[in-house]
């Protein structure tokens, strides 16, 4: 029995939600498994009525779960960065989620504005440091708001972190079975200091995996290479900002943010959080405009954490079978509403 948190969260996310259940349910039933869920409303909603974010109860209550689905994250009448740290950032740290997953995979039938690219040379996986980096808002202003005004932000990494993202790293390479090569995404030519020590973490855990390729570049060539050469890559691990930068360029070369899931874990402590990463577009909410196919495969993703290999299994070939039947991955382009695409991947869950 899987205890399964679900936050819906704000704009299009209670939609994709809705959808990524219903699949959730199919598979269930299919393969053979139990959970429960246990829904919390955080979100813009109930920041503005109340005040509050994500209360420290509740964040001690979501400790217990196995999982948490989460649809979005995001309110126009909410100041940016109030919600993303407050919920989204503070999940991250607070339950220790270090690696951010994410999967780069173009199914068949599906448009990615690289030509001459098919499903065989676009399949790697980004493995991101989730919880140092510029990402702990360490730093601060002087002489905020005058014209000798300095803004400083500090990039923090761990021998810790960066080793324990790194054995994952080469871990889950061995895993995947794939090319076994992993690249580290740097900048050590410029980022001296921290990059150095992910450079020599890289090559002393390394050591420990001699049935896995190394492999190094700078971000800048990493971009290029995704556009250029995909099929170079098998898995890449790299910090929290270039992490964050690269996959969203990951996205756009698998079908655009219609597709794209990811997830935040940490194995050590079991414990997953799982989402589309395409934000809560509050402009389609409500319309069933929404693409939910991100959202499903956020819930293909936590099947595989959970153990549950034939169920990720089955909702993978689903998903990846409805995914070539859409006129396109784009919200209101898709040829079916959100929950007639939710419907499909069902449908193709049942009869696969």
């Amino acid at each position: 029995m899987y205890r399964i948190a679900v936050i819906p969260g704000d704009g299009t996310g209670p939609e994709v939600v809705r959808e990524g259940l219903k699949a959730l349910e199919a598979v269930a039933q299919k393969v053979g498994f139990s959970y429960e869920i246990a829904e919390y409303d955080f979100g813009g909603e109930r920041y503005l009525r109340t005040g509050e974010a994500l209360p420290d109860s509740a964040l001690e209550e979501l400790r217990g779960f196995d999982a948490i689905f989460l649809g979005a994250i995001g309110h126009p009448e909410v100041k940016p960065g109030i919600l993303e740290k407050g919920i989204l950032l503070r999940l991250r740290f607070e339950l220790d989620l270090y690696i951010n997953l994410r999967p780069v995979k173009l199914y068949p039938g599906v448009y990615t504005p690289i030509r001459d690219k098919g499903p065989e040379d676009i399949d790697f996986v980004v493995v991101r440091e989730n919880t140092e980096g510029l990402y702990t808002g360490t730093g601060g202003f002087l002489r905020k708001g005058t014209s000798d005004e300095v803004a400083i932000q500090t990039s923090v990494n761990t021998r810790k972190g960066v080793e324990r993202c790194v054995r994952f790293a080469y871990e889950f390479t061995r895993r995947r079975g794939k090319r076994k090569k992993l690249t580290l995404c740097g900048k050590t030519n410029v980022l001296t200091y921290a990059f150095d020590l992910w450079e020599r973490v890289f090559q002393e855990v390394g050591r420990e995996y001699p049935d896995v390729g190394q492999d190094y570049a700078h971000v800048d060539a990493i971009t290029m290479w995704m556009v250029k050469n995909p099929e170079y890559f098998d898995v890449i691990v790299t910090d929290n900002m270039f992490g964050d930068i690269i996959t969203d360029l990951g996205a756009m070369i698998q079908g655009g943010m219609g597709i794209a899931a990811g997830g935040n874990l940490n194995p050590q402590k079991y414990i997953g959080m799982f989402e589309p990463i395409g934000g809560s577009a509050p402009k389609y909410a409500g319309k069933g405009m929404i693409n939910p196919l991100a959202a499903i495969s956020a819930v293909q993703m936590m099947l595989d954490f959970l153990g549950e290999e034939e169920g990720a299994r089955v909702l993978e070939d689903a998903v990846a079978r409805t995914a070539g039947k859409l006129e396109s991955l784009a919200a209101g382009r898709m040829g079916y509403t959100t929950s007639e695409v939710g419907d499909l991947v069902v449908q193709a869950v049942e009869g696969g």
